[in-house]
């Protein structure tokens, strides 16, 4: 019953209808901004170290695209971002004996009600939809070499944007949180293999339902904006956390990554990208 229950959740969010435009046809910009990084990961996993809680660190690459609009909701009050994220790390175990290789793709889009308490300022707070799939593979492990990761949970996420200029260059600061309440996942149990679940059939309850009482995670991201030439550059920092113990396995991903990207926007006609140098509304700036 819960899974239904968190599904059609997820639908309804998914889903929702924007509404009809305002009397202001003034177009609404899409801000997006694509980056690259790199930073350290930590690693555990007792699936595929059955005993001992060994944590594996190395470094990582990851790809960040990142889209935000305003819409129509509440009088153009709430926006909508939608980010994608890709990572790959190769990770050991400190004695250089056994690698790990890592790698994760999700995907989220949100919605968030602005406020603006005063000049230069802007508050969001909402909720967003994030799904998750990716691997630890160990190149030692010999009966479960592999666990794979899949997750849906709706996420309680709130931002802040600043704006201000130093004599003349304009800057923007952004931090954004993000942190999962309700969810979703698939995980086998304790020395179960995945033999058993897709041959045997033996698949009682490796989808559990989850919240903060087995799964405590966390998305903390720092950008600024800046113009050099006529380009804008992102510079960021992204700490990410996830702390698993289900079906009697204990995991944790842990990064920090250091990102740099490119900023535009632009106005979206009938699938053409038109630049529009004065007339719209950023979500953004």
């Amino acid at each position: 019953m819960a899974r239904q229950i968190i599904i059609g959740l997820l639908l309804c969010f998914l889903l929702q209808p924007e509404g009809k435009a305002q009397e202001d046809e003034t177009p609404y910009a899409v801000t997006a901004a694509t980056s690259i990084g790199y930073g350290r990961y930590n690693v555990m996993d007792t699936y595929l170290t059955p005993g001992s809680k060994i944590s594996f660190q190395g470094g990582g690459m990851r790809i960040l695209d990142e889209r935000m609009k305003l819409t129509h909701l509440a009088s153009s009050r709430i926006s909508r971002q939608q980010l994608f994220n890709m990572d790959i790390s190769l990770t050991d175990n400190g004695a250089g004996t056994t690698n790990t290789l890592n790698g994760f793709a999700d995907y989220s889009i949100g919605y968030h009600y602005r406020f603006k308490p005063i000049d230069n300022l802007v508050l969001l707070a909402g909720a967003s939809a994030h799904l998750m799939a990716g691997f630890v593979y160990s190149t030692k492990a010999s009966n479960n070499p592999a666990s794979v990761k899949a997750d849906l949970d709706l996420n309680i996420s709130a931002m802040a944007l600043y704006h201000l200029s130093i004599r003349n260059y304009p800057l923007t600061l952004r931090y954004q949180v993000e942190s999962p309440f309700v969810g979703m996942l698939f995980s086998p149990h304790f020395g179960q293999s995945y033999y058993e679940i897709f041959d045997q059939g033996n698949s009682s309850g490796i989808v559990p339902f989850t919240s903060f009482h087995n799964k405590q995670a966390m998305k903390n991201y720092l950008t600024i904006d800046f113009p050099i030439g006529k380009i804008m550059v992102r510079a960021g920092y992204l700490n990410s956390l996830y702390y698993l113990n289900v079906n009697g396995i204990q995991s944790h991903i842990i990064s920090n990554s250091f990102t740099i990207g490119i900023v535009k926007e632009f106005v979206s006609f009938g699938g053409k990208h038109i630049k529009q140098q004065s007339r719209y509304k950023s979500a953004y700036y």
